[in-house]
């Protein structure tokens, strides 16, 4: 518990301090964000907001993790591998944003591409789950556990690919990604803790302190975008955890805000190309609610709620399941 907090902290500190740095180096290279002609009108004063601000938040994660793993004699092949995936799913947010900074644009890699990548990089942690632990393929609810054989590594590519497009889909307001990520992360936290996956918890609560420290800079108005690079990372990372933690039902609950994020873009797609007509205004569904006349900040508010709402629920459902009360 200790050094959970001490990693909390840290990530907290290092991503506030390498924040000033980069972003005025991000503004003496005018790298900033191309908003999409389709974006609701009141997003035109973000273009040219700095963006990649994922370099920063990605670093601070990765060097207090390493720290305290080390410190807590921690740094088990586990950790290593989440630490490996978080790594690879930065660069590949990063070459996404890249595209679109030299392009000027808003066009980065082929959602065929992203989708790949995205693919390959989460078969890194799931055939290492395969490999070291002999109940890889089961799947539990409480009590009930299901061999899911053959069928488990698509389910974990499945899990850790959605969770990276799910919170990407959500970084789209100022504040959003990171005020709905630090609950989610501190649930996984405290119930990898309770698992007994000490390494897990440690960069859990890592990218909870990070994401704290990244607020400061992305609360509206924003003065950075984490952008692909630190979206797809910090959502792929969550998927990670829940998969190498064998906790991915819960997932559902502390990514709740993320899930119903994706939903609104499949409902919003299959509707119009079945029908013709639109179930929201715009989708992702904060948009949707932006479009209802909510301020950017009041969807914020209430999105961040509801996301530690879920998360408190799934820190109480893994209660009761290892209680055994259901």
């Amino acid at each position: 518990m200790i050094m959970t907090t001490i990693a909390f902290l840290l990530g907290l500190i290092l991503c506030s301090l390498f924040g000033v740095p980069y972003i005025d180096l991000l503004k003496k290279k005018m790298i900033g964000q191309y908003v999409k002609e389709l974006a609701p009108e009141n997003h035109a004063k973000k273009q040219g907001t700095p963006t990649t601000g994922g370099v920063f938040i990605i670093a601070a994660i990765i060097m207090a993790s390493v720290i305290v793993l080390s410190l807590a004699r921690e740094m088990t092949t586990t950790a290593l591998i989440t630490i490996i995936t978080l790594f690879f799913y930065t660069l590949a947010g990063f070459q996404d944003d890249f595209i679109k900074i030299k392009g000027k644009g808003n066009d980065g890699l082929t959602p065929r591409g992203k989708l790949f990548r995205q693919i390959a990089i989460a078969l890194l942690p799931t055939i290492a789950l395969m490999l070291t632990n002999n109940n890889a393929c089961q799947f539990s609810i409480g009590h009930i556990t299901l061999d899911l054989g053959w069928f488990y590594p698509i389910f974990a590519v499945f899990i850790i690919t959605g969770s990276s497009n799910a919170y990407n889909l959500t970084d789209g307001l100022d504040g959003l990604a990171a005020g709905c990520g630090i609950p989610a992360f501190v649930a996984c936290a405290i119930i990898a803790l309770s698992f007994g996956n000490t390494d897990l918890a440690i960069i859990s609560a890592t990218v909870a302190g990070a994401l704290i420290g990244f607020l400061q800079y992305n609360k509206p108005k924003a003065q950075v975008f984490m952008g692909d690079t630190g979206s797809l990372a910090i959502g792929g990372l969550l998927g990670t955890l829940a998969v190498l933690g064998k906790f991915e039902f819960l997932l559902i609950f502390f990514g709740a805000v993320f899930v119903m994020e994706t939903l609104s873009v499949i409902i919003q797609v299959t509707s119009f190309k079945t029908t013709g007509k639109r179930v929201f205004k715009m989708a992702p569904i904060h948009h949707h609610f932006e479009l209802l006349g909510w301020s950017e900040k009041k969807v914020v508010i209430v999105f961040s709620i509801v996301s530690i709402l879920f998360s408190a629920f799934a820190v109480l459902l893994y209660e009761l399941f290892s209680k055994g009360i259901i």
